[in-house]
Protein backbone atom coordinates (compact mmCIF):
# COMPACT_ATOMS: atom_id res chain seq x y z
CA UNK A 1 0.00 0.00 0.00
CA UNK A 2 1.38 3.69 -0.60
CA UNK A 3 1.31 5.88 1.90
CA UNK A 4 -0.07 9.08 0.40
CA UNK A 5 -2.36 11.54 0.67
CA UNK A 6 -5.39 11.71 -1.82
CA UNK A 7 -5.78 15.02 -3.86
CA UNK A 8 -8.77 15.68 -2.17
CA UNK A 9 -7.44 16.17 0.89
CA UNK A 10 -5.30 19.14 -0.45
CA UNK A 11 -6.52 23.15 -1.09
CA UNK A 12 -4.14 24.74 -3.51
CA UNK A 13 -3.13 28.47 -2.89
CA UNK A 14 -1.83 30.74 -5.29
CA UNK A 15 0.16 33.76 -4.05
CA UNK A 16 -0.97 36.80 -6.26
CA UNK A 17 -0.49 39.37 -3.29
CA UNK A 18 2.16 41.32 -4.24
CA UNK A 19 3.33 44.76 -5.24
CA UNK A 20 4.98 43.47 -8.62
CA UNK A 21 7.25 46.63 -7.67
CA UNK A 22 9.96 44.66 -10.12
CA UNK A 23 7.76 45.06 -12.46
CA UNK A 24 6.64 48.28 -11.90
CA UNK A 25 4.10 47.95 -9.89
CA UNK A 26 1.58 46.18 -11.73
CA UNK A 27 -0.58 42.91 -11.17
CA UNK A 28 1.92 40.16 -12.30
CA UNK A 29 -0.59 37.21 -12.15
CA UNK A 30 -2.73 39.05 -14.48
CA UNK A 31 0.40 39.39 -17.13
CA UNK A 32 -0.07 37.65 -20.03
CA UNK A 33 2.27 34.72 -20.70
CA UNK A 34 1.57 33.45 -23.97
CA UNK A 35 -1.89 34.97 -24.50
CA UNK A 36 -3.26 33.65 -20.96
CA UNK A 37 -2.65 35.57 -17.87
CA UNK A 38 0.24 33.80 -15.36
CA UNK A 39 -2.04 33.31 -12.63
CA UNK A 40 -4.73 31.27 -14.66
CA UNK A 41 -1.62 29.55 -15.99
CA UNK A 42 -0.87 28.39 -12.62
CA UNK A 43 -4.26 27.46 -11.83
CA UNK A 44 -4.50 25.24 -14.76
CA UNK A 45 -1.92 23.51 -13.87
CA UNK A 46 -2.44 23.09 -10.27
CA UNK A 47 -6.34 22.40 -10.62
CA UNK A 48 -6.04 18.98 -11.30
CA UNK A 49 -3.68 17.78 -8.64
CA UNK A 50 -6.07 18.98 -5.57
CA UNK A 51 -8.97 19.40 -4.62
CA UNK A 52 -9.61 22.91 -5.44
CA UNK A 53 -7.55 25.91 -5.35
CA UNK A 54 -8.00 29.59 -3.83
CA UNK A 55 -6.24 32.70 -4.76
CA UNK A 56 -4.31 35.11 -2.16
CA UNK A 57 -4.47 38.67 -3.78
CA UNK A 58 -4.57 42.22 -2.55
CA UNK A 59 -6.01 44.42 -5.33
CA UNK A 60 -8.20 43.18 -8.83
CA UNK A 61 -10.15 40.43 -7.02
CA UNK A 62 -12.79 40.23 -9.35
CA UNK A 63 -10.19 39.56 -12.37
CA UNK A 64 -8.84 36.33 -10.27
CA UNK A 65 -12.60 35.45 -9.63
CA UNK A 66 -13.50 35.18 -13.25
CA UNK A 67 -10.52 31.98 -13.06
CA UNK A 68 -13.23 30.15 -11.01
CA UNK A 69 -11.61 29.88 -7.98
CA UNK A 70 -12.10 31.74 -4.32
CA UNK A 71 -10.29 34.94 -3.64
CA UNK A 72 -8.84 36.36 -0.79
CA UNK A 73 -7.25 38.80 0.18
CA UNK A 74 -4.01 39.18 3.31
CA UNK A 75 -5.56 40.23 6.49
CA UNK A 76 -3.53 43.19 7.06
CA UNK A 77 -3.57 45.99 4.07
CA UNK A 78 0.28 46.20 4.29
CA UNK A 79 1.68 43.48 1.75
CA UNK A 80 3.21 41.49 4.29
CA UNK A 81 4.73 38.80 2.37
CA UNK A 82 4.26 35.47 1.18
CA UNK A 83 3.69 34.24 4.82
CA UNK A 84 0.77 36.50 5.04
CA UNK A 85 -0.81 34.55 1.68
CA UNK A 86 0.37 31.09 3.59
CA UNK A 87 -1.96 32.40 6.67
CA UNK A 88 -4.75 32.94 3.97
CA UNK A 89 -4.76 29.54 3.30
CA UNK A 90 -4.27 28.04 6.39
CA UNK A 91 -7.19 29.78 8.10
CA UNK A 92 -9.79 29.41 4.94
CA UNK A 93 -8.91 25.48 3.54
CA UNK A 94 -11.50 23.11 4.35
CA UNK A 95 -8.90 20.27 4.26
CA UNK A 96 -6.43 18.87 5.94
CA UNK A 97 -3.44 20.47 4.15
CA UNK A 98 -2.55 23.57 1.92
CA UNK A 99 -0.36 23.68 -1.09
CA UNK A 100 0.93 27.11 -2.04
CA UNK A 101 2.46 28.21 -5.14
CA UNK A 102 3.59 31.54 -6.58
CA UNK A 103 1.52 33.00 -9.55
CA UNK A 104 4.39 34.00 -11.69
CA UNK A 105 5.51 30.22 -12.61
CA UNK A 106 3.18 28.72 -15.58
CA UNK A 107 5.54 25.86 -15.99
CA UNK A 108 5.18 24.35 -12.26
CA UNK A 109 5.19 20.70 -12.26
CA UNK A 110 2.20 18.42 -13.23
CA UNK A 111 3.41 15.94 -10.26
CA UNK A 112 3.94 18.51 -7.80
CA UNK A 113 1.63 17.83 -5.24
CA UNK A 114 2.13 13.65 -5.78
CA UNK A 115 5.75 14.43 -5.15
CA UNK A 116 5.19 17.06 -1.92
CA UNK A 117 2.65 14.50 -0.54
CA UNK A 118 5.04 11.39 -0.65
CA UNK A 119 8.06 12.78 1.00
CA UNK A 120 5.36 14.76 3.58
CA UNK A 121 4.14 11.03 4.49
CA UNK A 122 7.28 9.14 3.96
CA UNK A 123 9.21 11.92 6.25
CA UNK A 124 6.58 12.27 8.58
CA UNK A 125 7.23 16.03 7.86
CA UNK A 126 5.14 18.97 8.57
CA UNK A 127 5.91 21.04 6.08
CA UNK A 128 7.36 19.48 2.08
CA UNK A 129 8.98 22.00 0.12
CA UNK A 130 10.24 21.78 -3.26
CA UNK A 131 14.00 22.09 -4.33
CA UNK A 132 15.13 22.83 -7.94
CA UNK A 133 18.22 23.42 -9.87
CA UNK A 134 19.63 26.99 -10.46
CA UNK A 135 22.45 28.41 -11.84
CA UNK A 136 24.70 30.21 -9.45
CA UNK A 137 26.60 33.49 -10.63
CA UNK A 138 29.56 31.43 -11.81
CA UNK A 139 28.23 29.13 -13.88
CA UNK A 140 27.61 26.20 -11.40
CA UNK A 141 24.14 24.48 -11.01
CA UNK A 142 23.39 24.13 -7.47
CA UNK A 143 19.57 22.24 -6.39
CA UNK A 144 18.21 25.13 -4.21
CA UNK A 145 14.91 25.58 -1.82
CA UNK A 146 11.85 26.64 -3.49
CA UNK A 147 10.37 27.99 -0.39
CA UNK A 148 7.07 29.22 -2.30
CA UNK A 149 6.13 26.12 -2.59
CA UNK A 150 4.98 24.20 0.13
CA UNK A 151 2.86 21.50 1.53
CA UNK A 152 1.82 21.83 4.98
CA UNK A 153 -0.18 20.23 7.36
CA UNK A 154 -3.47 22.57 8.08
CA UNK A 155 -2.24 22.55 11.44
CA UNK A 156 0.78 24.67 11.25
CA UNK A 157 -1.85 28.00 11.36
CA UNK A 158 -1.03 28.10 15.07
CA UNK A 159 2.79 28.46 14.76
CA UNK A 160 2.38 30.88 11.64
CA UNK A 161 0.05 33.27 13.44
CA UNK A 162 2.74 33.51 16.56
CA UNK A 163 5.47 33.86 14.09
CA UNK A 164 4.16 36.58 12.35
CA UNK A 165 2.95 38.62 15.70
CA UNK A 166 6.40 38.46 16.64
CA UNK A 167 7.66 40.29 13.41
CA UNK A 168 8.49 37.18 11.21
CA UNK A 169 8.70 37.65 7.68
CA UNK A 170 10.97 35.52 5.97
CA UNK A 171 9.66 31.49 5.11
CA UNK A 172 12.52 29.89 5.73
CA UNK A 173 12.69 31.31 9.59
CA UNK A 174 9.28 30.13 10.16
CA UNK A 175 10.07 26.71 8.27
CA UNK A 176 13.06 26.10 10.26
CA UNK A 177 11.12 25.91 13.35
CA UNK A 178 9.23 22.50 11.91
CA UNK A 179 9.88 19.53 10.39
CA UNK A 180 10.34 20.21 7.24
CA UNK A 181 11.36 18.00 4.27
CA UNK A 182 13.24 19.34 0.94
CA UNK A 183 11.79 17.28 -2.10
CA UNK A 184 14.20 17.77 -4.91
CA UNK A 185 12.55 17.99 -8.71
CA UNK A 186 16.11 17.48 -10.52
CA UNK A 187 15.67 13.93 -12.27
CA UNK A 188 16.51 14.02 -16.39
CA UNK A 189 12.93 14.21 -17.37
CA UNK A 190 12.07 16.86 -14.96
CA UNK A 191 11.83 20.21 -16.37
CA UNK A 192 14.50 22.26 -16.10
CA UNK A 193 12.48 25.65 -16.30
CA UNK A 194 9.23 24.43 -14.21
CA UNK A 195 10.13 26.87 -11.18
CA UNK A 196 11.17 29.58 -13.31
CA UNK A 197 9.26 32.35 -12.26
CA UNK A 198 9.07 36.23 -13.40
CA UNK A 199 10.32 39.40 -11.76
CA UNK A 200 10.59 41.83 -14.77
CA UNK A 201 8.90 42.05 -17.86
CA UNK A 202 12.08 41.44 -19.75
CA UNK A 203 12.31 37.86 -17.77
CA UNK A 204 8.63 37.10 -18.92
CA UNK A 205 9.94 37.80 -22.40
CA UNK A 206 12.51 35.59 -21.90
CA UNK A 207 10.40 32.54 -20.45
CA UNK A 208 7.88 33.27 -23.01
CA UNK A 209 10.67 32.89 -25.71
CA UNK A 210 12.18 29.72 -23.97
CA UNK A 211 9.11 28.37 -24.05
CA UNK A 212 8.56 27.96 -27.71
Amino acid sequence: MTHTIAPQDITGLILAGGRGSRMGGVDKGLQNFNGIPLALHTLMRLGPQVESVMVNANRNLSAYESFGASVWPDASADFAGPLSGFLVGLERAETPYVLTVPCDTPRLPLDLAERLAEALVREDADIAMAAAPETTIDGQTETRAQPVFCLMKIEMSESLVKFMHAGGRKIDAWTAQHKTVQVPFDAPNDDPLAFANVNTLNELQALENAAQ
